[in-house]
C-alpha cells in the first residue's frame, strides 16, 4: 500500500512530503534517538525512486524477514510515535499548507489497557491537532472485531464537514477498500472558484465550484539545461520593432480598428469592456427535470458545494434547497460568472443525493451538478445523410442485442492504456527494472463474454440485414471485362409467390440478388424502368401488397 501511495504522489503531486514511521519495534531509529521502539523508515521528504525500492523490498516473505531483521518487534507506545511525528513536522522549515497523519493498525487497544500510555497518546494527539495536523485512522480487520470507541475515538480528528469520510466504524477487509480510504483522505479538495449564490434580495449562500472528474493527461515535459541538467526558466520580453528598445508593461497599448481608424485603449479600459458583472451566481427560477435535455450538455459539468467558513448558515440553507429540489424533481436555473472578466453563462443546478458503498465510503457527495446550458448559437441544424430505413423486425432484433450488452458504467473501472503504459515505462526506467510491468488493456472488448451473452442473436441479425453468404472480410469480385462470353451466366431462377411474400413480410427481400428480383418482376408482370435493387424491391412490394 505504501508503494502505491509513493507512486501516486510522484505522479500527481511530487512536491508533497511523505514519511514512513513504524512503532512497536525492537530497534529504534529517529532524530536524536529520543524515543524507544520508534523506527523512522523514511524521513519527511519528497518521494523518489529509492524510496519506492525500499518499500518494495518489504513485500512478501523475504520482506517480512528483512523487516524482522531490521526493526524487529518490541513494546508499543503510540504517544512516543506521535511525538516523533510532531518533531518531523517541526524540523521542516517550509510552510506546509496541509498536514495529515494516517495510523495503520489492527489493534484497537495498542497498549493492552495501560492507562498511563493511553493518557500520553491522547495528550500528544490533542497537541498535534491543535497545530493543524489531521489524524486519520486506517484500521484493518482483526479476529473479534475492531472497537474504535475504546481508544481511538479520542485520537483521530473529527470530520471537517459532511463530505469528509470522518471516522470509519467498519474496518477494512480488502486491500481495495483500504486504498479507497487512503485515496479519499490524501487528495485535498481544491475549489475552482468560491462564489455567492444569490437566492433573492439580501439572501446569499457561499458556495464552492469543484471538478469531481478531470481528464488524465501526461505531464508536460520539463526543459533542462544541457550542461547542468537543471530546469530552464523562460522569460518573455517585448521590444520596439523600430528602435529595438525594451518596452515596459505600461508602454504597451491595445488597439482596435473601427471605420479605418485605429482606436488605442488602455488596459483598464479593455478590462472594463470585458467585465459584465462581479463573479457570482444569480437564481433565475426553477424548471422541471423534463425540460433538461441530453443535448443541453455541451461541456463537462462541475459540482457545487456550500462553504460554511465563508458565510455562516450557508450549509443549512444549501441543504434545504437541495432537499426541496430533490423532492419536487426540479432544477434551479441560474446565471453564473465564475471569475472576473468571464462572460456570463446560464447553468442548471441539478440536485444530487449522497451515496455510500458497503465500506461506508462516500461514492457521490450531496450537492448540485452544474450543467452549462447552450446559447442559441451553440445549437446548429444538420442535414442528416439519406440512408435506407430499417424495418421494424430489424429494429426489434437490434434492441435485443443492445439489451444483452448493457452494463453499469463506472469511469474508475477503465484506465487509459496509453497513460498507464507511459508511467510504467517511466517507473521501469527510474527503478532500473528489466522490463515494465504487464498492463491489461481494459478498454478492449471481451469477445468471449460478448459471444456468450448474445448467443444466436448475431447470426439472426445478419440474416435479417445482410445478403445470403455475406462476408465483410471478403474482397469484392473483380469486374468482368467487356467482350467476355456470356456462357458463364447463371441460369434464371424462378421463385414461388408464397416464398416472395414471406420475404416481404420478414423484410428480407434485400437478401435476394438483383437477378432474382428482375426475374420475379417478369414472373408477376411488374413493369419497372429502374435497375437498382431498391427500386426492384419497391416495385415488388407494391405489386405483392395490392
Amino acid at each position: 500500500l505504501k508503494k502505491i501511495v509513493y507512486t501516486s504522489k510522484i505522479i500527481n503531486s511530487h512536491r508533497d512530503l511523505v514519511a514512513l514511521v513504524f512503532y512497536g519495534t525492537e530497534q529504534s531509529k529517529n532524530p536524536r534517538n529520543s524515543f524507544k521502539h520508534v523506527y523512522v523508515y523514511h524521513d519527511l521528504d519528497e518521494p523518489g525512486a529509492k524510496r519506492v525500492q525500499d518499500v518494495d523490498a518489504l513485500r512478501g516473505g523475504k520482506g517480512a524477514q528483512l523487516a524482522a531483521k531490521t526493526m524487529g518487534s518490541g513494546e508499543t507506545s503510540l504517544g512516543d510515535a506521535l511525538w516523533c511525528c510532531a518533531n518531523l513536522y517541526s524540523d521542516i522549515k517550509l510552510r506546509l499548507s496541509q498536514k495529515r497523519l494516517m495510523i495503520f493498525t489492527c489493534r484497537d487497544e495498542p497498549h493492552g489497557g495501560d492507562s498511563v500510555k493511553d493518557r500520553q497518546a491522547r495528550t500528544k494527539a490533542s497537541d498535534l491537532k491543535e497545530t493543524g495536523v489531521t489524524i486519520d485512522l486506517m484500521h484493518l480487520m482483526k479476529p473479534g472485531g475492531f472497537n474504535v470507541a475504546s481508544f481511538f475515538r479520542d485520537i483521530v480528528s473529527p470530520p471537517e464537514d459532511e463530505s469528509e469520510l470522518g471516522l470509519q466504524l467498519e474496518p477494512c477487509v480488502k486491500l481495495e477498500d483500504l486504498q479507497k480510504r487512503v485515496r479519499a483522505k490524501e487528495q485535498r479538495k481544491r475549489a475552482m472558484a468560491r462564489l455567492n449564490l444569490c437566492l433573492g434580495e439580501g439572501i446569499n449562500v457561499a458556495v464552492g465550484i469543484y471538478a469531481t472528474a478531470v481528464t488524465a493527461r501526461k505531464q508536460a515535459p520539463v526543459r533542462l539545461y544541457r550542461e547542468t541538467n537543471e530546469p530552464v526558466r523562460s522569460k518573455t520580453r517585448t521590444f520596439h520593432t523600430q528602435t529595438g528598445s525594451l518596452l515596459l508593461p505600461s508602454e504597451i497599448k491595445k488597439a482596435q480598428v473601427y471605420s479605418k481608424k485605429q482606436i488605442v485603449m488602455e488596459k483598464d479600459e479593455v478590462d472594463a469592456i470585458k467585465k459584465f458583472d462581479d463573479p457570482g451566481m444569480f437564481l433565475i427560477g426553477f424548471k422541471p427535470m423534463e425540460k433538461l435535455k441530453r443535448h443541453h450538455h455541451i461541456r463537462p459539468a462541475v459540482f457545487l458545494y456550500p462553504e460554511e467558513d465563508e458565510v455562516k448558515g450557508s450549509a443549512c440553507l444549501f441543504s434545504a434547497l437541495l432537499t426541496k429540489c430533490s423532492e419536487r424533481n426540479v432544477f434551479a436555473l441560474c446565471r453564473c460568472i465564475a471569475r472576473r472578466n468571464y462572460p456570463p453563462r446560464f447553468v442548471a443546478l441539478v440536485p444530487q443525493k449522497e451515496e455510500v458503498d458497503e465500506g461506508k465510503v462516500q461514492i457521490t457527495p450531496p450537492g448540485f451538478n452544474v450543467i452549462y446550458l447552450p446559447f442559441a448559437d451553440d445549437i446548429r441544424t444538420l442535414d442528416p445523410p439519406q440512408c435506407p430505413v430499417a424495418s421494424q423486425i430489424q429494429v426489434d432484433k437490434m434492441k435485443e442485442i443492445v439489451s444483452k450488452l448493457r452494463f453499469k458504467y463506472r469511469s474508475d473501472a477503465f484506465e487509459n492504456p496509453v497513460i498507464q503504459q507511459h508511467y510504467r515505462n517511466l517507473e521501469a526506467l527510474a527503478l532500473d527494472m528489466m522490463a515494465p510491468e504487464d498492463m491489461e488493456d481494459l478498454i478492449m472488448p471481451k469477445v468471449d463474454q460478448i459471444d456468450g451473452r448474445l448467443g444466436p442473436l448475431v447470426e439472426e441479425f445478419k440474416d435479417l440485414v445482410y445478403p445470403f453468404n455475406y462476408n465483410p472480410d471478403s474482397k469484392p469480385a473483380a469486374k468482368r471485362k467487356t467482350g467476355q462470353s456470356g456462357a458463364e451466366k447463371k441460369p434464371k431462377v424462378e421463385m414461388p409467390e408464397e416464398e416472395l411474400r414471406a420475404h416481404m413480410q420478414n423484410g428480407t427481400l434485400g437478401k435476394l440478388t438483383v437477378a432474382v428480383l428482375k426475374e420475379a418482376c417478369k414472373q408477376f408482370g411488374v413493369r419497372t424502368t429502374g435497375t437498382k435493387k431498391q427500386e426492384l424491391i419497391d416495385a415488388l412490394t407494391e405489386r405483392l401488397g395490392s
